[in-house]
């Protein structure tokens, strides 16, 4: 690569494309409180000097601000770590002229954060691994694998790839420009912040070496990010590879691997990337029962009985919950999605009895939506309580598949692939 990168960085077509990505990406302020919305002006005003500063050598990257996000499941907290508008725009300027020179030399067994693949294709391809035959996984799990990345030698893999000593200096102050936590700046000694568009492409830098050294050993593989499988023949075979790649890892790459969720075991038994697989006849891909909880637990805290919203509302908030679970969890073989959409308009008929309280009222409710008067007296008058009542004939009467649609509530088995 030329001594000139940087100058294509800052080219006014890079420029334009990546401000461009950042107003359809959106995204929350740092921590000088910028929004996106301000940034064309921002740059308007103030981009000779910035452009400046990056063909001199000298930019210096704002702290990132802390957020704490819940992981799913509820196991515990991720730090996550918000550049400014400005320092975003950079490094996906920086990003748009890295990636198409990267990513072509990157492994076929990587599918995380790269144009053109996705996580379908990656569970698609671990199936296809079991399929012929390579039934026991190994699941290597890092810990904290974005608070780790060992600096020096994440430049070295960048410095390999890049002779730009003004990109060089530009990528190693963004991952030191430290935190700003409780009006603290911690430095970063470690670690590539999440939050960043720059991050991802360095993270599959890193770990491109893990998945040499698997395909030199000649390993059936898929990783995505940082979650990694290995596919064997036999358990035996599992352990030993466990115990190689976990010394690799931690020795050459300076990560650590968490054990507590690494291990060997048969494919149906482990998650990948939110799917497991049914060890049937014919092997199928399904939703894992984890991934299946936490949608539960999400539409649950939507159609809570305390919210004290309408009917119309609690559509309106779960219609972007069906929406992206639907059309990521679309290639299941399993069938989920139907039944998980009854399970959904049974909440909602049991919010609708709860709301309408007394007898009179759900009566009146009952015949309005065109269930028979003596059918919807007997349901009123029913000792049962709201949530096995939301399966009753008359409610389904009621609130049918057909009157759900009226309201506009999205079907996920709409989105489910042939």
């Amino acid at each position: 690569m030329t001594n000139t990168l940087m100058e294509a960085i800052c080219s006014p077509e890079n420029i334009a494309a990546a401000v461009k990505a950042m107003v359809r990406n959106k995204g929350a302020p740092g921590v000088d409180g910028m929004t996106v919305q301000q940034l064309p002006d921002v740059l308007a005003a103030r981009w000779s000097d910035i452009e400046r500063t990056l063909l001199e050598g000298r930019y210096q990257p704002q702290p990132v601000r802390r957020v704490m996000i819940p992981k799913p499941g509820g196991g515990g907290e991720r730090a996550l770590g918000i550049p400014t508008v400005l320092d975003r725009t950079i490094q996906q300027a920086v990003l748009q002229q890295l990636q198409p020179l990267w990513d072509p030399t990157f492994s076929k067994h990587s599918y995380g954060f790269r144009p053109g693949r996705s996580a379908h294709q990656a569970v698609t391809q671990a199936q296809a691994y079991v399929s012929a035959g390579y039934q026991y996984v190994v699941d290597i799990d890092l810990a904290k694998f974005f608070d780790r990345v060992n600096h020096d030698r994440l430049m070295a893999a960048v410095a390999a790839r890049v002779s730009d000593r003004r990109v060089l200096r530009l990528i190693r102050s963004f991952l030191t420009a430290g935190v700003l936590c409780n009006g603290l700046i911690e430095v970063s000694l470690e670690g590539a912040p999440q939050g960043g568009p720059l991050s991802p492409l360095l993270s599959n830098l890193v770990l491109d070496e893990l998945d040499r050294e698997l395909e030199q050993r000649g390993h059936r593989f898929v990783r995505y990010a940082d979650d990694c499988n290995i596919y064997v023949r036999s358990e035996k075979a599992g352990q030993r590879v466990m115990a190689s790649i976990t010394r690799f890892i931690e020795t050459r790459l300076k990560l650590q691997v968490n054990a507590a969720k690494s291990a060997v075991g048969r494919p149906w038994e482990r998650s990948f990337l939110g799917f497991t697989m049914r060890n049937e006849q014919r092997l199928r891909r399904c939703v894992a029962p984890k991934a299946i909880d936490r949608f539960k637990s999400r539409v649950r805290e939507l159609t809570g009985r305390s919210r004290g919203v309408g009917m119309a509302r609690m559509i309106k908030d779960l219609n972007p919950v069906l929406r992206g679970w639907a059309g990521y969890f679309s290639i299941s073989q399993l069938g989920e999605l139907s039944s998980l959409d009854g399970w959904v308009r049974r909440r909602l008929r049991c919010l609708a009895w709860v709301q309408w309280r007394t007898g009179r009222r759900r009566i009146e409710e009952l015949t309005r939506l065109g269930a028979a008067k003596s059918a919807a007296f007997e349901t009123a008058r029913s000792p049962k309580g709201p949530w096995r009542l939301s399966s009753a004939n008359c409610m389904h009467e009621a609130f049918s598949k057909a009157h759900f649609r009226t309201l506009g509530l999205v079907s996920m088995a709409d989105f489910v692939k042939a």
